[in-house]
């Protein structure tokens, strides 16, 4: 083949891969359109005002959206917290966005919900759910990194800043996303073999959500980029190796029907877990997003449970005056 002949191919190839590339963003913008805002309708973050000493931060998984934690964030509200269920940066919006996105941005926001709560509230706890546990983890154990800065500076000032920036005060990791798949390793890692062939792959999994009716309501792209799953890869192996340094009480929640995540390899991150205080609940019926699956009300039950019992210990019950 001469030059021009494969200069040719090489254009023909690129041109069908932009054509199915554009052709899957319409298909996508179709199933799930945006709102005014440029957010999919019903992806929206939000946030429960309630007590005025304790609140709980909820995190989202990969290429999903806060719609998977209505039903948590609305217990937990039931409870007495306020509840912030941020959406995080690319997810519920375009694919280009989504693709445009990366670990850095999402953990600057998630860290950024987190000071925020930190600064207000007696106590704070975090939620993650799927890449939301991995985030989870990182943010926790990086308020034992500081506390070791701390200790090393001598500087007074400085010293009570860190301190006010403490993490959570307890986590609950709900099939926290700790390890990648065989094949999704090798994408990751092979991510700028396939992008010229590829702008999208499908990543929906019907086995993620068993419930047909959740299935149906679901908000995430089921869709992601060759280079979306390095950087998927980045939160994980960030997460590995921050387990030793969480030090915070942390329930794990895990279904043995999770079609993501091995229970061997569940277990593992777990033992490596550094809580002194930690607990494994394994549940079973659903698949990996165990927020809005079968069997959801021991999930939200036992998440509610654990964070009480924490608040209790440091934060008095203050419930807010209700709003207009």
């Amino acid at each position: 083949m001469n030059l021009l002949a494969l200069l040719a191919v090489i254009a023909f190839g690129w041109a069908v891969r932009r054509s199915i590339g554009r052709w899957t963003e319409r298909s996508m913008l179709a199933r799930l359109p945006l709102s005014a805002d440029g957010i999919i309708e019903g992806a929206a973050g939000s946030v429960r005002p309630g007590s005025a000493s304790r609140a709980v931060l909820v995190l989202h998984g990969f290429g999903d959206t806060p719609q998977t934690l209505h039903y948590l964030a609305e217990h937990l509200h039931g409870l007495g917290f306020t509840v912030h269920a941020p959406l995080l940066p690319g997810h519920g919006r375009t694919l280009a966005e989504f693709g445009a996105s990366g670990a850095e941005t999402w953990l600057a926001a998630a860290d950024h919900e987190l000071a925020a709560l930190r600064g207000t509230f007696d106590f704070v706890g975090l939620v993650g759910v799927s890449m939301g546990g991995a985030l989870a983890v990182i943010l926790a154990a990086r308020s034992v990194e500081a506390a070791r800065d701390s200790g090393r500076s001598t500087d007074g000032a400085e010293n009570a800043a860190r301190g006010a920036e403490r993490g959570p005060d307890a986590l609950v990791l709900l099939a926290p996303y700790l390890n990648m798949r065989p094949r999704a390793q090798r994408l990751a890692t092979m991510h700028w073999m396939v992008s010229p062939f590829a702008m999208y792959l499908p990543s929906r999994e019907e086995g993620s959500i068993r419930d047909r009716t959740e299935r149906t309501r679901n908000r995430g792209f089921g869709i992601v980029t060759p280079g979306l799953l390095k950087e998927l890869r980045q939160i994980v192996r960030r997460a590995q190796r921050a387990l030793p340094d969480v030090r915070q009480p942390t329930l794990v929640i895990q279904s043995r029907d999770d079609n993501r995540i091995e229970a061997a390899a569940a277990t593992r991150s777990f033992d490596r877990l550094g809580s002194r205080e930690k607990r494994f609940v394994w549940t079973k019926g659903s698949g990996h997003v165990i927020t809005v699956d079968t069997g959801r009300e021991r999930v939200m039950e036992l998440t509610g449970e654990w964070l009480l019992e924490r608040a209790d210990a440091i934060a008095p019950h203050s419930q807010s005056p209700p709003t207009s």
